[in-house]
């Protein structure tokens, strides 16, 4: 009865040496690798209270501090900007743009201009037909809204 008794606290703590091993494990993964040596002091704490998840978060997190550093000021505006003719203003807040692109012909390499009418919101209701106006892309602002009036380049004479 006496081993028995002794076999089975054995057996407790056995099972309670081996998560410690696998706790301590990371933490010895952790400094040999190149991310930086004052982070993995700072986790091993962590790493007790939850050993899988803390493991993959530590280089992630490293990494996403590595990248923050790199971008200085705002980040690049990728917008469309295009300049054309205002052909009407009849709507509240809305004016046509007519958008003139010169394309060479796939075939015949002459080259064609290709118009396109752009619904544009003119907020303030600045600009009047034949205005020359450069207007960017934005948000969906309506069904066939997608473009904002920037500046009136040139007014009509």
């Amino acid at each position: 009865m006496a081993d028995e008794t002794e076999e089975t606290t054995d057996e407790v703590t056995e099972p309670e040496a081996q998560p410690e091993v696998v706790a301590e494990a990371p933490a010895a993964a952790q400094p040999t690798a190149d991310a930086t040596a004052e982070a993995p002091p700072v986790e091993a704490p962590v790493a007790p209270a939850a050993p899988a998840p803390a493991a993959p978060a530590a280089p992630v997190a490293a990494a996403t501090v590595a990248v923050a550093p790199v971008e200085d000021g705002p980040r690049p505006n990728r917008r469309k900007v295009r300049e054309g003719v205002v052909v009407s203003d009849a709507m509240q807040s809305t004016v046509v743009v007519a958008v003139v692109e010169r394309v060479r012909h796939p075939r015949y390499g002459k080259t064609v201009q290709r118009t396109k009418k752009l619904y544009v919101h003119d907020a303030e209701d600045t600009a009047k037909v034949g205005d020359r106006v450069r207007v960017q892309e934005t948000r969906p602002l309506s069904k066939l809204k997608r473009w904002r009036l920037t500046e009136v380049v040139e007014r009509a004479r």
